[in-house]
């Protein structure tokens, strides 16, 4: 499978290298792709003040073959959307940042369901083996805080991300064990069908994932989060935020089922980090 670089890296590759009359039409289309994806040859050679043989010989220079494809590649280019293509202004600055992840934590919190939380937990206490999986900047960072969260309390888990290992330790799975997928959109292919596979083999399956999708089809229980994406696409998802919070929510209830076992882990777990680092009783806990 090969994969070609759009057409829009292509034409910024190479505008130094165009004549003046080329860097004018690239110019006039790096300003607007969409209009100038719905313009004729006519009018974009009339915008750009060129001729007609100008236009073909720039779609030509960015390895189109004709000006025809050339729209077809701006489109495919629009096709990810319009904030990726065009400029968007910051308005909120800093405080849009914090403001951001303040309203995404307050949409999923709405979206959890308690009961839905109770009986996540119950499966995790009782898992002979917890295996989180995510794949992706946000999910597999995901998958190991639960990791990182669990083993404080004695929890028998383990975390991957890759695609492939995640498929084989779905297969290996034995029906006392349980699975947890993260995955902010719920589309990722891998995840999805190592959790049908965990299923198969009748583990049960926890989804943090956006509700409705095709993880969350693939799931025992769902615990839902949603963050809606701003035009600012400088600013990173503010969804992982979210997807944190559901990790200490159910790292917080695991613990407080058998609170005698937790604070003995975590104390010894505390006098360990002590011995090392020294410093006073209120550092974190390892983090």
């Amino acid at each position: 499978m090969s994969y070609e670089i759009d057409v829009l890296s292509r034409i910024s590759e190479r505008f130094v290298e165009m004549s003046e009359s080329e860097q004018r039409v690239a110019q006039l289309i790096l300003d607007n792709v969409k209009a100038a994806t719905e313009m004729s040859i006519a009018k974009l050679s009339e915008q750009a003040g060129v001729s007609q043989a100008t236009v073909t010989r720039f779609a030509r220079t960015v390895d189109c073959k004709d000006v025809r494809q050339l729209k077809v590649k701006l489109a495919q280019s629009l096709a990810v959307g319009q904030r990726f293509v065009e400029e968007t202004p910051d308005l909120d600055g800093i405080q849009g940042v914090y403001e951001a992840i303040k309203n995404t934590l307050d949409l999923s919190r709405k979206l959890l369901v308690e009961a839905d939380i109770k009986l996540a937990v119950s499966y995790l206490q009782n898992a002979r083996m917890i295996f989180c999986i995510g794949m992706g900047g946000g999910s597999s960072i995901g998958s190991q805080e639960l990791q990182y969260r669990l083993f404080r309390f004695g929890m028998p888990v383990c975390s991957y991300q890759d695609g492939l290992l995640t498929r084989m330790v779905a297969a290996a799975v034995e029906p006392t064990d349980v699975m947890v997928a993260i995955s902010l959109t719920g589309n990722t292919g891998e995840i999805i069908d190592s959790a049908a596979i965990a299923r198969q083999y009748g583990a049960k399956v926890i989804a943090i994932t956006k509700p409705g999708s095709a993880l969350a089809k693939n799931a025992d229980i769902v615990l839902g989060l949603q963050a809606p994406e701003t035009d600012f696409i400088y600013k990173p998802s503010a969804s992982r935020y979210a997807m944190l919070a559901i990790i200490d929510v159910l790292a917080t209830e695991v613990a407080k089922l058998n609170k005698r076992k937790s604070r003995d882990k975590l104390r010894r777990v505390k006098l360990s980090l002590d011995s090392s680092r020294g410093g006073d009783e209120r550092q974190p806990l390892g983090d």
